[in-house]
């Protein structure tokens, strides 16, 4: 099995990439995992999130 360096390390948009990357990849697997019962996904009406730590502090 081949792996990259940028399998490990993911350049991300803004200044911490470790607060835009990691966020951004939850968020898609959450979706991924939603989408595969279209069911629950149409019952959706909203998401709240809470973000603790360093990554609750960023952007205040």
């Amino acid at each position: 099995m081949h792996i990259s360096v940028f399998d490990i390390f993911k350049i991300g948009i803004g200044p911490s990439s470790s607060h835009t990357v990691g966020p951004m990849r939850a968020a898609r697997r959450f979706a991924e995992t939603l989408a595969q019962d279209a069911n629950q996904l149409a019952q959706v009406r909203g998401i709240k999130v809470e973000l603790f730590g360093s990554l609750g502090f960023t952007g205040k």
